[in-house]
């Protein structure tokens, strides 16, 4: 496309790790537009992926759950005044640009109330690719990380030589993160693990989690800390209960930005197909991510990063699977085989420091 837009809105409304993933077009469209104006469409339980970059000029938020407990409550006058509100925020942007990279009715319909000029859709089905302009098929044979982001950055004509997912916890994050670590007595290196995700299929084995965790404090003398969700504090406590190693148990208690902080800082990350593992490679870190009945790529672009797979006939199986719970291919990933990985990974590189920390970007 030769067309240079003054104004570019990026539509990506969820979740955790399709925003990380998508948040590597941040760099590429500034490096491209360096006098843009780039805003991003976010539901607001996301935001704290986002606006703290100092590369987006705006950080825009869909009230989801907001409106959603408005309308249960019959408050419809409140949440028609505050849908307008957002709607004439976008508009008075005059995007040149509309970005969908979600692709669905939802996605294509902020993209189209947005009233941008030209709309383009990344995958868009649902009938939201009645909605745009241009549609990009976001299918390709790559298994690098982000491919389908980094396959819409080459149609659009961009240079994709500073295409690298691009998250910023924040500066305050960063203060809380280092009064947590204090609280839990940890002045030097650590493990960050993360167990867990929205699918039992995507699950590793509880127990092989503490026998880790056990075995790195033995090997190595750091301690491990677990980070998760509020919906994970019951498997976070199993998981804990079984270690004989004091593992910190973080599950529940911090948020995406603060999550974040406590990954830059740590030495290593080892997680399932996740948000939090995507964030770790994000953010630098030395990470092992454990894939089997999904795998959303196998090339990680960094040799400190590793993906840890084994595929079975049936992988990956998605959403569909057919071992009626046996999920054979991450049982497979035995404790041995993940320490045998974490001993390459930290050979490759024993110690990363964190980067400096940023400024912000503004949200409304």
């Amino acid at each position: 496309m030769t067309e240079r837009p003054a104004s570019i809105l990026i539509v990506r409304l969820g979740a955790i790790g399709d925003i990380v993933f998508a948040s590597a077009l941040i760099p590429v469209l500034r490096q491209a537009f360096p006098d843009a104006r780039l805003v991003w469409l976010a539901d607001e339980a996301y935001k704290d992926l986002l606006i703290h970059n100092p590369r987006l000029d705006r950080v825009a938020t869909w009230p989801r759950a907001r409106w959603a407990k408005l309308r249960k409550e019959g408050h419809y006058g409140v949440l028609l005044k505050e849908f307008r509100v957002l709607v004439r925020s976008l508009r008075e942007e005059r995007f040149d640009w509309v970005l969908d990279l979600q692709g669905l009715m939802k996605s294509g319909i902020w993209a189209a109330l947005a009233g941008g000029k030209t709309r383009i859709g990344l995958g868009s089905r649902e009938g939201s690719q009645f909605l745009m302009t241009k549609r990009i098929d976001r299918r390709t044979e790559s298994n690098a990380i982000g491919n389908d982001y980094l396959k819409l950055a080459v149609e659009l004509g961009l240079d994709t030589e500073a295409f690298a997912m691009d998250f910023v916890p924040g500066a305050e994050a960063e203060t809380e993160a280092g009064t947590i670590l204090e609280a839990l007595g940890i002045e030097g290196p650590y493990v960050a693990i993360f167990p867990f995700t929205t699918r039992p299929q995507k699950h590793w084995i509880d127990g092989n989690w503490s026998a880790m965790a056990d075995e790195i404090s033995t090997r190595y003398g750091w301690p491990v800390v677990m980070l998760g969700g509020p919906d994970d504090t019951e498997r976070a406590a199993g998981i804990q209960r079984r270690c004989g190693s004091g593992l910190k148990n973080l599950a529940g208690k911090t948020g995406l930005a603060i999550s974040g902080a406590l990954i830059r800082r740590s030495a290593l990350g080892i997680g399932v197909d996740t948000g939090l593992t995507h964030m770790s490679i994000a953010l630098g870190r030395p990470t092992l991510a454990l894939f089997g009945s999904t795998a959303p790529y196998l090339e990680t672009g960094r040799e400190d990063a590793m993906v840890l797979y084994e595929a079975l006939p049936c992988s990956p199986c998605e959403r569909r699977p057919t071992c009626a719970g046996a999920f054979t291919c991450m049982a497979q990933l035995t404790v041995e085989k993940t320490l045998t990985a974490v001993d390459a990974l930290l050979k490759r590189n024993w110690l990363v420091k964190p980067a400096p920390v940023p400024s912000a970007a503004r949200v409304s």
